[in-house]
């Protein structure tokens, strides 16, 4: 071995940079591949990667190495952070380097190097008696660790292909500061509580079976929320001059063909043949829309026209990247598609990027932007990718909007806006997306005539607010951790009799408040008062009506709010007042439900 010429030394990043928090957390995945070889000496290190909140790395087992295992291998690792062992970078040639891995019994280092650096100088990092592949920053010395912790045991495909095996995938995190990793644990434990997988189960909104992996079964009360999502996005785009249009769920593959997905999209379609033709269940929504468009002959004077769509799409996505209503098989795009003229283009750009602003406001949410250009993988011509990227940045820089470039990271068919909202965590999930189009009315041959009695091409538009109705459900969800506000609480009012004597004023009320339009339930087991209202809490409930014999008689409620607890009791007109006043102070579609 010789230390490489090229850096003979590893940089001590910056452990508050983005590229230091990458070398802390490679650094600690090795420490992580040291600790177990020492454990194991048998096993196979495969890779390591970092991300957002981490590390992990992939091993292959000749047990089944279970979260049982993690106490003993995470205090390994501390020992190794005490040793300070510092870090070296050598290089070989490739055949030396084949050579080593053969030598250390690590065959997926060598096939790595095999594919990865053909004739090419192999870099390694070494620590102590561990030596692994230079792939990243990476700190001076194990003992800059200083707090480390090993969070989740998965498995995970070599490569992520299906056909090669599963290996043991162990992940985790580390930190220069003790205060640190104890920030980040509590972060952790929030995000646990606020899962939008078990809220979904306990608030009975959704639940997710084995007989349909990555297919939601949307429960009644989930089913009142989607509807008043889906109410909202009708309301908002019915006032924007959106008509609302359905496609068909499976249409022939040569219309996937002319539309470009089935070369540049395929893993991610289902098929299906009938009477001996493939069809093709619908990945998403714009080809639908390219044929209501061409399905009557258009004018100037109708432009722009703007399609909406809540259209139920299906994609083949890998078992292992399925995660609750964030990463589904099926899933309902609040799609829309304009069509325009050349002229109109920044107008139409605009308009969408303030509605997307009103609705991410309406809920909360920060957010930036990014302005996605052209993949390496694209259609179309240079003429035509520079027009649409410098439409989307007028657009932008008209509404003095801050954003940042993406470089390549665009649609095949045109660049991009995306929208990264941040929840109340600070996470931040992207939704919201904006796509100028070129290329599909060309491949179509849509057209419309001009005031010069010519064809002319129109410009295609597409665009999302949500992105999937079900995906921005769980952020909704996480976001207020079940507590949602008035105007989107499944159950607005939970009426709780105080025993079965005064079930008869409960029913008779939840029916009147019922024909006034607020979603209301009487709890009408026997139980203690306490137990009801502790569940009710629990359920995430914006009003509790405390009702017995004082209330019955006065023909009055005694109030509890959620969040703010006894409000005593009250006629019905006075509830109703503080009812209404917080309905309207957010309610999207500013309806009065109760009226004295």
């Amino acid at each position: 071995m010789k230390v490489s010429e090229k850096d003979g030394s590893i940089r001590d990043y910056a452990s508050n940079s983005e590229r230091g928090r990458e070398g802390f957390c490679r650094t600690a995945g090795h420490i992580l591949a040291q600790a177990v070889k020492r454990l194991y000496p048998e096993v196979k290190c495969a890779g390591c990667q970092t991300v957002e909140e981490g590390f992990y790395y992939d091993f292959d087992f000749e047990f089944d190495f279970t979260m049982d295992y993690l106490a003993l291998v995470e205090k390994e690792m501390k020992k190794i952070t005490g040793e300070n062992l510092p870090l070296k970078r050598y290089a070989l040639g490739q055949q030396e380097a084949l050579e080593l891995m053969g030598l250390r019994q690590e065959p997926y280092k060598a096939e790595l190097i095999r594919e990865q650096h053909s004739g090419e100088e192999v870099i390694f990092c070494q620590q102590g008696e561990y030596i692994d592949l230079w792939e990243g920053p990476q700190v001076a010395n194990t003992g800059l660790i200083k707090a480390l912790k090993l969070t989740l045991v998965a498995g995970a495909y070599w490569k992520g292909k299906e056909e090669n095996k599963m290996l043991t995938r162990i992940y985790g995190t580390a930190f220069p500061k003790a205060g640190d990793l104890e920030e980040y644990l509590a972060r952790i434990e929030e995000a646990r509580k606020r899962d939008h997988r078990r809220l979904g189960r306990e608030l009975g909104l959704f639940v997710l079976m084995e007989e349909g992996p990555g297919f939601p079964f949307f429960l009644p009360k989930g089913m009142v929320l989607k509807n008043l999502l889906t109410d909202y996005w009708r309301q908002i785009h019915k006032r924007e001059g959106y008509a609302e249009i359905s496609t068909p769920i499976m249409l022939e593959k040569s219309l996937w063909e002319t539309s470009g997905h089935w070369e540049h999209y395929r893993e991610n379609m289902y098929v299906s043949t009938i009477d001996e033709m493939d069809f093709v269940i619908k990945p998403m929504n714009c080809p639908g829309g390219m044929l209501v468009y061409k399905s009557q002959p258009r004018s100037y004077r109708e432009l722009p026209i703007r399609m909406g769509e809540l259209g139920l799409v299906h994609r083949h996505e890998k078992s292992g990247a399925l995660h609750g209503l964030m990463r589904l098989r099926m899933f309902t795009q609040d799609d829309a598609h304009i069509f325009m003229a050349k002229e109109q283009v920044t107008d139409e750009i605009k308009g969408v990027i303030r509605l997307i602003d009103e609705v991410y406001k309406r809920f909360g949410f920060p957010y930036h932007v990014e302005l996605s250009t052209r993949p390496e993988e694209s259609i179309g011509s240079d003429e035509d990718w520079e027009l649409a990227t410098d439409g989307l940045k007028n657009a932008l820089e008209e509404l003095d909007m801050p954003y940042s470039i993406n470089e390549g990271d665009g649609a095949f068919y045109g660049p991009k806006i995306d929208f990264h909202l941040v929840d109340s965590m600070g996470r931040t999930w992207q939704c919201g997306t904006i796509q100028l189009d070129f290329q599909l009315p060309a491949r179509f041959g849509a057209e419309y005539t001009g005031i010069d009695g010519r064809k002319h091409r129109p410009i295609m538009l597409h665009r999302v607010v949500f992105g999937s109705m079900e995906r921005f459900m769980g952020i909704l969800i996480e976001h207020y951790g079940g507590k949602f506000p008035l105007w989107l609480s499944p159950v607005q009012v939970k009426l709780l009799p105080i025993s079965e004597r005064f079930l008869s004023y409960a029913c008779s009320l939840e029916k009147e408040l019922s024909q006034l339009g607020i979603r209301c339930e009487v709890d009408s087991r026997a139980e203690k008062i306490g137990y009801k209202i502790r569940e009710a809490q629990l359920d995430r409930v914006p009003y509790m009506l405390i009702l017995g014999q004082k209330e019955e008689e006065n023909n009055s409620v005694s109030v509890r709010k959620r969040d703010s607890g006894d409000l005593g009791e009250m006629g019905r007109e006075a509830f109703a007042e503080i009812f209404n006043t917080e309905l309207l102070s957010a309610e999207p579609l500013k309806g009065e439900f109760y009226e004295n």
